[in-house]
């Protein structure tokens, strides 16, 4: 699709290094991370993992954990109860079925509390450079649909679409600089439509408040 070649070849000069930004340092950082990032901004969640890690390092440490003792460190973080008690969850179940590792398959990691495919397409890119899928947060959403790549509002529909339009090699990078101009310029309200580079290629330019 010639569209989706000018998008991708105009965002990867504007964005050359895009990845998440959630700071980790093995994917098991990352997956908890990644459910925490839910409905809650990088940076938030950033910040409560300075500490959380510094607590809890493995999931054995999780797993053994009151779970209230959890609660307590990311309360600052949305959904905090639920989300600990997923978090608990999913690490009983690394240590007792995977030895403490991170699976490195979408079919694997969906079962995990929590996990849905958003969550483990982060993982499976970010943490370990597999591209089973593509990652369809609220920006690439709402991107995705103002740019008329996708009609559909579902992120596992909207993923499938996108699948079938931006070539393999790209489903790792693309997300993630269409993540940055959602945030920098294609912003939910009053987006810079004038400062966007991609205003060219866009249906919805100047239509949107």
């Amino acid at each position: 699709m010639e569209k989706i070649k000018k998008i991708s070849e105009i965002l990867e000069k504007i964005y050359p290094e895009a990845k998440t930004a959630l700071i980790f340092e093995n994917p098991f950082q990352l997956l908890i991370a990644t459910i925490l990032s839910a409905q809650t901004t990088d940076e938030r969640v950033n910040k409560v993992t300075q500490m959380l890690f510094k607590k809890f390092k493995t999931p054995f440490d999780f797993a053994s954990a009151k779970i209230e003792e959890i609660m307590s460190e990311i309360k600052s973080i949305n959904f905090y109860k639920n989300k600990s008690r997923n978090i608990k969850k999913l690490c009983e179940i690394l240590v007792n079925t995977y030895n403490g590792k991170v699976p490195d398959t979408m079919e694997e990691l969906i079962k995990l509390p929590g996990v849905a495919r958003k969550t483990a397409n982060v993982v499976l890119s970010q943490a370990f450079g597999k591209a089973e899928g593509i990652v369809v947060d609220t920006h690439v959403k709402r991107v995705t649909n103002r740019l008329g790549l996708t009609k559909n509002t579902e992120p596992e529909k909207i993923e499938k679409d996108l699948m079938e339009i931006i070539p393999k090699p790209e489903w790792i990078s693309l997300p993630f600089r269409l993540i940055l101009l959602g945030r920098n310029i294609c912003k939910a309200k009053n987006p810079k439509c004038i400062e966007c580079p991609l205003n060219n290629l866009c249906p919805s330019k100047g239509k949107i408040k």
